[in-house]
């Protein structure tokens, strides 16, 4: 019997990390998470928007990634700001170790979604952006909408 292949639904989103940083390579990741914190993001309580991940001990940790309590979990329930372990392959932590040390890169959490049934995170190598190549951008994405806008009167 096949299985469908199901879409990937995602959990939460970090559209501030595009507008900070130079998103240069992604990976995927696993999380190791306790039972309430699956049934918890199941249900879409969670968000990324202010954290960030670390390296330590050839390990990989996202700190600051909030998972809402589980409603009916009660005393199994985890601290919801608790560091979670980020599953990846040795050789692509150590190739991501030796990218941060570089000057101006940086790990952030891009997006968390569910594939195959396991609750996955898009982790990317980021550089930071100045503030001027902040306004070009937001100057870039105000003409795309402008050019957009035109293009839908004329029609």
């Amino acid at each position: 019997m096949a299985s469908k292949k199901e879409p990937q639904k995602v959990i939460a989103n970090n559209k501030k990390a595009f507008h900070d940083y130079f998103i240069d390579e992604t990976y995927e990741a696993g999380i190791a998470l306790h039972g309430t914190e699956v049934k918890s993001m199941r249900m879409g309580k969670c968000s990324i928007k202010e954290s960030f991940i670390r390296i330590e001990n050839g390990e990989v940790f996202v700190y600051g990634m909030h998972v809402s309590p589980y409603e009916k979990g009660n005393i199994f329930n985890k601290d919801p700001l608790r560091v979670k372990k980020l599953l990846m392959h040795k050789h692509e932590i150590n190739k991501l170790a030796g990218r941060i040390a570089e000057k101006g890169y940086t790990l952030v959490p891009l997006q968390v979604y569910f594939k195959e049934g396991k609750v996955k995170v898009e982790v990317g190598l980021a550089r930071g952006k100045k503030l001027y190549d902040k306004r070009q951008s937001i100057a870039r994405k105000d003409q795309r909408r402008e050019a957009e806008r035109e293009f839908k009167q004329k029609i």
